[in-house]
Parts: structure tokens; sequence; C-alpha cells
């Protein structure tokens, strides 16, 4: 899918504008700077060796170029994380133990089962300005700007695409590795391989093609939460889609092509998460794909979006976080700094105004829309309380969504699920009790819903075990519990007009919600 970005043209220029009249006629340091270089303490040397460095070149937007990655370094870091048991012991856990997934897995109920319940937490947070040096940087900025102005298809981009999607050091929170000169010199030559050595497109199907006989996804990563270094990912040849955004980001960033990282915190019909890359075109487009897979024009997302986002190195004023609110704390995804809104470049989206019919408590004025996912209502987007409404901006349609607030840090419905039909129309599932009716059900998830000769339509269901319907209202409603055999479900009593929710007992809570639609089970 391709999509044209709408804030690009704005990313960059409240940074680097002041940067041209400080250059112009002032001998201090921008103020994003010098906000960086009190946090800096020891390392503060570093930093302003880089600007110094820059500052008497005569190519002025190196110096720029300094100051927006130094101007724009609070909260990019390296993190650490370690597997730890409810005590905050931690636990020696290495996925390369193990031959496979299923292997892994198996190691992992066993520890479980000796240590209790396990998660992963985070060990050590390393910010970028205490550590970085003088010599990482003037390496990343004059590799930077040697690939950009010398590779044929990098020369049409502007200097706030080169900023955010050229310049920038790292992927994610993974360790400060050199990177640029390997990639830069791997891949050299490469235009001479090219039917159009102008085309960003060709030139990025060419090394992500190369990157794929060297690196590969394994789901065993999933279970090593720390982003992996380059070196690590070289050594492994095997990662997560993280590590597979990142070592791709490496590979063409390096090469002068503006490449992203973009994401969804929740898929909208499916549990999990995803992130992916996208290539800017000079004019603007988008166009995914996914690094060490799958190239532009050949990538398809597998589940449906409520909202995409993007990565970036610049902070984005208009986040959550910048924002005047009554409550300080927020959903941790959505205190990030740097990301960006860019869900209308990848679906036919619109914008949904929300009217509570509850009293909003006096101590909030911000309120959530979100997705269901593996089992619990995930916040996805936010939007501001303005006379008992909340608008909310650019969401993904055929999708079914809870307005809901954060109070005691944790998600509060606050109004009924809807669904945003395909035309932006909401339709409020509102149960009606005076209205029971006996549901007859096939199957917890998405099914080809299928009559057998003897006209019993088919079950999907482990027989012998046990399931307990739910529908909503002001939270899941058990509407009562059956035993499976080798024919549907029956649930009497059952509210008409609701949302449902079929769950076998002591599951991962992966089944997906329902509504009933011609007397069949329409999923969400």
């Amino acid at each position: 899918m391709i999509g044209k970005t709408r804030f690009a043209a704005s990313l960059i220029t409240a940074v680097i504008l002041p940067f041209n009249i400080i250059i112009a006629g002032d001998s201090t340091f921008p103020p994003e700077v010098n906000e960086i270089l009190e946090k800096a303490g020891t390392n503060r040397v570093e930093l302003e060796k880089t600007l110094n460095h820059y500052k008497s070149d005569p190519d002025t937007l190196k110096y720029q170029a300094a100051c927006y990655l130094i101007g724009n370094m609070e909260g990019h870091s390296c993190v650490t994380y370690a597997l730890k048991d409810t005590l905050g012991s931690e636990i020696e856990f290495n996925v390369l133990d193990y031959p496979d997934f299923d292997a892994l897995l198996a190691a992992f109920d066993t520890l479980e089962s000796r240590y209790g319940p396990l998660d992963f937490d985070k060990q050590e947070t390393v910010d970028d300005w205490d550590a970085i040096t003088s010599g990482f940087l003037i390496d990343q900025i004059d590799n930077a700007f040697k690939a950009w102005r010398g590779k044929p298809w990098a020369k049409r981009f502007s200097f706030q695409t080169f900023c955010e999607y050229i310049l920038p050091y790292r992927g994610s929170n993974e360790p400060l590795e050199e990177w640029r000169s390997m990639f830069l010199t791997k891949y050299a030559g490469f235009d001479s391989r090219m039917t159009d050595p102008a085309d960003p497109i060709e030139a990025t199907k060419l090394i992500n093609n190369d990157v794929m006989t060297w690196f590969t996804f394994n789901p065993r990563f999933y279970y090593h939460p720390t982003d992996q270094g380059l070196s690590e990912m070289l050594n492994n040849g095997l990662g997560r889609c993280e590590d597979m955004t990142n070592v791709t980001i490496y590979a063409l960033r390096a090469n002068g092509l503006p490449v992203t990282s973009d994401y969804t915190p929740y898929w909208a019909n499916s549990g999990n998460n995803h992130a992916w890359n996208a290539i800017v075109t000079p004019d603007g487009k988008v166009v995914p794909f996914m690094g060490a897979e799958a190239n532009p024009g050949e990538y398809r997302l597998a589940n449906k979006l409520a909202k995409v986002y993007r990565k970036t190195f610049g902070k984005q004023k208009e986040n959550l976080i910048f924002q005047k609110r009554k409550q300080e704390k927020v959903p941790r995804w959505l205190a990030g700094r740097s990301y960006a809104d860019v869900t209308a470049d990848y679906v036919d989206a619109c914008d949904v105004t929300i009217g509570f019919e509850q009293e909003i408590p006096d101590s909030v004025d911000i309120a959530y829309l979100c997705v269901f996912n593996s089992g619990e209502w995930q916040p996805i987007h936010w939007g501001r309380i303005e006379a008992g409404k909340a608008v909310f901006t650019d969401m993904g349609r055929d999708i079914a969504y809870l307005p809901a607030l954060y109070l005691d840090e944790k998600i509060v419905p606050w109004g009924r699920p809807f669904i945003l039909d395909p035309d932006g129309h909401e339709r409020e599932l509102r149960p009606e009790d005076n209205l029971p009716t006996t549901l007859t059900l096939t199957s917890t998830t998405k099914r080809k819903q299928e009559i057998s000769t003897d006209g019993v339509a088919r079950a999907y269901f482990n027989s012998g075990k046990e399931y307990e319907l739910f529908y909503f209202d002001d939270g899941w409603q058990s509407s009562g519990k059956s035993t499976a055999e080798d024919k549907p479900l029956n649930f009497e009593n059952v509210p008409t007009g609701s949302l449902y929710w079929l769950v076998e007992i002591d599951s991962d809570k992966e089944e997906r919600i329902f509504t009933i639609e011609d007397g069949l089970q329409v999923w969400w």
C-alpha cells in the first residue's frame, strides 16, 4: 500500500529554522541543544566537541545536522532487559540454548513451574547523552553526508528528509555500534547493477535482497526482548521483527536511502503487534516493505490496522506527553516523545467523535480509544475531552473500538463498544436484556462457517473442554458455560445486540470478539 506522508514537510522545520538564525548571528548553541548539554553531565564535553568540530565547517548543513541529533537526543538510549520472577530475582535464559521455538516454550513453562510467573523487566537504561562519543557522532554525520551527496538515488531527498530518515544513528533501543562505513563499503558499486540508478525503490530492493541472504526472522527472539546490536545480529543471523527493521535501517540509511520503522502497537483483529520498514520517495510517498523478508511492492500487512505510528528521531510536539493535561500518568507507549501518526498513509482513515454518557471525573481531560488484543482492551489513540466529547483523529475503519479512561494507571471502559464501519459510520453495540436469544456458536476465532451433509454446522472446538460465553456491558459479563462435543455450542438467554467473546477455560485468551449478524458470527 502506498500513501502520501502528511507530516514530513513540517517534521523538522521547528528544529532546523532556529539553527539558521543562530548561524547568522549568535555564537551560542540552540536552546534545544543547550538543554541536552545541561543533562549530559560529564559527557557534555563529547557533545561540545562534536558541535565545535562542525561550527567552523564551510558546509553549514553539517552543523545543523549535529544540532539536530543532539537537540533531539532526549529519550534515545540503550535499554537491556532481564527475565525476572515476582520477587525481582533474575532468571538466566538464552534463546539460542533451544533448537526451535517449541523447545523454548517447553523450557519456559518448566522455569515457570519452578519459579512461578516470569516476565521480562528493564535491567538497565543508558541514555545516549551520557554515553555517546564525539568520534561516533562525527563518523555518523560525515558518512551520512557522504551517502546523501554521493549516491545517485539520494540527491533528490530534501535536508528535512535526510535529517529524519537518513541521519539518525540508531533504529530503536539497541546498543550503539558503528555501522555506516561497513554498509557503505559492502554495497559500493550497486548503482552499476541498476536499470535506473536514480530510482530509490530499485536500490532498496537490491540491498534488501542481499540482507535476506544473511539475516532472517526467528520466533525464539520474541523471548529476547533486548534489541540486538549490529555485531550480535551479524553473529546470529536471526532476530524478531524489531531486529529485522533495525538491520535494514542500517544497510539502507548507510547508503543514503530514507527508510523508516513503522509499527502498530496492537493489531485490531488479532493479538500481538508488528513493526516493518517503509521507504519514503522524493515526492513524499510511503512504500512499505519488510526488511530481510519482502521488498517494496511485494509486502502486505497480515491484519487490520487501527493505527500506524512511525519511530522518529525528532521530538513530535503534538504527542500526548507534550500536551497540557490534568493527569500526569498516561499509558506507557503513548508517553513517547519520538513517534508520529502515519495511519493515513496506510488505510482509509476517518476522525471519530465520542460523546460520553457517563460523567467524566474532574481530574480527567484525556480519553482513549482501545482495540481488543490478546484478551485485553488496549489503548491505541487519545483525544482531549471537551464539553463531554472527544475527537480521535485518523482511525482505521471496519474495526471494533471501546472508549476508555486511564484511572489509577489502568484502562477503564467509559462507554459502549462500537463498530466503525467501512463508510465511517459508528455502530454502537448495546446489549438488549429484554430481548434474550439463544446463540449457536461454532468457533472461538474466525473460521469458514460450513454446514455438513446432515445439516449440522461444523464446530471447531476441543472436545471435552469447557467454554464460557461473555457479552460486553460495562465490562465482560458471563452468559454461561458449556462443555464442547463435536457439535456447535448453544447458550440460552443471551442479550441481543452485544459484542461477544467465547473463551476456552484456562486458554491464553487469544480468542476473538464477535457480533451476531444474520445468525452468523462476525469476527472483529
